[in-house]
């Protein structure tokens, strides 16, 4: 691997090492090196991924957090359930009747459950393993229009962080209508809250809120989301995780104020991963998550950026190495209509996107083409001619999850857990690389 580690990263390697990590701080089970964080989709059950395939193909047993994608925030500032299209899923959480043949633990849902759905999944899954901590992640690009009003004020965020605290933590869910549900119903299914808040300051979807001191309300949110965690904490002798996911971009990244925010969470989860993508639709064709900068790289738009460049702008901001978890991308984008250009499709030109310009790597892994990496900045990519696709291969997760622990970083974060195999290859390469 080879050496690039700044002054600041060397630094934090020595901090870390004097420190204890997040995973050595909370206990549960048998200790992996490292934390590694998957997120699992709410909707990934229409598409056939369960709670019981996080089992099946070994990802659980590799896992310490699993982050359950997503939670709304409601226009009055509060966190909710719902059956609504666009609005809330409560139906895949906790009210749909889950069978024998898709249970964790083969036991089918029984109709006076208060609790179903992938709640109670998840508490089963993390019965088998004791390893592993689920928390409620809010937000995403979809749900965030409204966290700029909910941390507005401190009244806004006193309700706002209760809220989320009563419905997820001490499992108060509404019953909308039907049997599932109710106070305490879903104690016990999450151990955290992680905000997905996309972003602060604005460059997210279209019609959210946004405010011009939102960087500095980020704060104090997060500020009140550790105060009533560790009040809950304190009442049941246990330790509420707060994490956070953060951009890469550095506009974004420098609107956050990192050192203060370090001190409210037990990690950041950076989205070291979208640096390039299908909103270049005529290319220049690049990579979506390389470790290393190119000097090479001729994008108009972050040019030069890398996941290694990233961890070094946080951890020059205050973020203490052992709190940083580097994101990476189960996923790929894809250009056609690619020239060859000499680099095998690599920083050229396109006619448009392949098959709609993004795909999980468990189809991407299939398509043909000749798979090429680029071992001095730590990327890969396929190309057949014509059609170029950047994602990370298994051996790639393996490296990064290597830098990861030679740089003494909190661990790993994957988007997402559905886009593995059934054999959890993915997961499993990471794994590799942080037992190293």
């Amino acid at each position: 691997m080879p050496r690039r580690t700044s002054a600041v990263l060397a630094m934090a390697v020595a901090a870390a090492l004097a420190a204890p990590t997040a995973a050595q701080a909370h206990d549960h089970g048998p200790r992996l090196k490292g934390e590694r964080v998957g997120y699992f989709t709410q909707w990934g059950i229409y598409g056939g991924y369960s709670a019981k395939k996080v089992q099946d193909s070994g990802q659980a047993g590799k896992l310490t957090v699993l982050n359950y994608a997503f939670g709304n925030v409601s226009a009055d500032g509060t966190c909710f359930e719902a059956n609504a299209a666009g609005v809330g899923d409560a139906w895949a959480d906790y009210q749909r009747p889950v069978g024998a043949e898709e249970s964790v633990d083969g036991v089918a849902d029984t109709a006076e459950q208060p609790l179903k759905g992938n709640f109670n999944q998840l508490r089963k899954l993390k019965a088998k393993n004791p390893q592993l901590r689920a928390v409620i992640s809010l937000g995403g690009w979809t749900w965030s229009k409204y966290f700029s009003d909910a941390a507005a004020t401190d009244a806004a965020r006193k309700k706002f962080v209760s809220s989320c605290v009563d419905l997820y933590l001490k499992g108060d869910l509404p019953q909308l209508g039907s049997a599932e549900g109710g106070a305490g119903a879903g104690a016990g299914v999450f151990d955290g809250i992680d905000i997905d808040w996309e972003y602060p300051g604005g460059g997210g979807d279209a019609g959210n809120v946004v405010r011009p001191e939102d960087g500095r309300n980020y704060t104090l949110l997060m500020q009140e989301f550790r105060r009533q965690l560790d009040a809950l904490g304190r009442q049941r002798h246990a330790h509420y995780l707060l994490t956070a996911a953060v951009p890469a971009g550095e506009e974004k990244a420098d609107r956050l104020e990192v050192r203060k925010v370090a001190k409210s969470v037990d990690w950041l989860n950076l989205m070291t991963y979208d640096l390039h993508g299908p909103w270049e639709a005529q290319g220049p064709t690049n990579h979506q998550a390389n470790l290393y900068s190119d000097p090479a790289d001729p994008s108009p738009a972050n040019a030069g950026y890398s996941a290694d460049r990233v961890v070094r702008h946080y951890l020059a901001k205050g973020l203490p190495a052992a709190k940083a978890v580097l994101g990476v991308p189960f996923y790929g984008y894809g250009w056609t209509g690619v020239p060859d250009g000499g680099r095998a499709g690599l920083y050229q030109s396109a006619t448009g996107l392949a098959q709609g310009g993004n795909l999980p790597w468990n189809r991407i892994k299939d398509l043909p083409g000749a798979v090429h990496e680029d071992r001095r900045h730590g990327a890969t990519w396929k190309y057949d001619g014509t059609e170029f696709w950047t994602y990370d291969t298994p051996d790639l997760l393996t490296r990064k999850a290597r830098y990861v622990a030679v740089n003494g970083l909190g661990g790993v974060m994957a988007w997402s857990l559905d886009n593995d195999d059934s054999q959890g290859t993915l997961v499993a390469a990471l794994d590799a690389g942080l037992r190293r």
